[in-house]
């Protein structure tokens, strides 16, 4: 490859001069290397400048997750305390329906205030024996634990009285 009849304009040329000029090889390859060098000088520092953009990302990165790690903590926090904070005004509510009704608390399973209240009147209701239904009927079991003493003793003779009636 000889001579290339091409016209490259330079900065030193002027536009008179960039019409009729033939440039050879070596002129082109030499206008090429100068512009190649300009622009790597210009961009000389852009792998460094990548490496640094890359450790920022990987610390962005980084403090964003544990940004996540710590807003997913206090959510989790905020949905316990808001169970307690609901567990405990049931407890109130059901403490106070048992205190007003004598009904036990553990027996009262309402999530409001009314609720607990009618659960509570229609266990008394049910707990306590009409004029209808089934009568009273008193245990007709003996007493055989009279005698003082200690236990020993009184479980001897619960013994020998059992014995004997086989």
């Amino acid at each position: 490859m000889s001579d290339i009849n091409a016209t490259v304009p330079t900065q030193e040329q002027t536009p008179a001069e960039e019409q009729g000029r033939t440039f050879t090889q070596e002129e082109v390859n030499a206008i090429v290397g100068k512009r190649l060098a300009e622009t790597r000088a210009k961009y000389a520092d852009y792998e460094t400048l990548k490496e640094k953009a890359a450790k920022f990302d990987k610390t962005e990165e980084a403090a964003k997750s544990d940004l996540q790690k710590a807003t997913e903590r206090a959510e989790a926090l905020q949905k316990q305390l808001d169970s307690m904070i609901q567990a405990d005004k049931l407890r109130q509510i059901r403490d106070k329906v048992s205190k007003e009704t004598g009904v036990p608390i553990t027996l009262l399973s309402g999530e409001t205030e009314e609720a607990c209240t009618e659960q509570a009147k229609a266990i008394l209701a049910f707990a306590q024996p009409t004029q209808t239904g089934y009568p009273q009927i008193r245990d007709a079991g003996e007493i055989t634990n009279i005698g003082g003493g200690k236990t020993r003793d009184q479980f001897k003779s619960w013994f020998e009285a059992n014995l004997q009636k086989k």
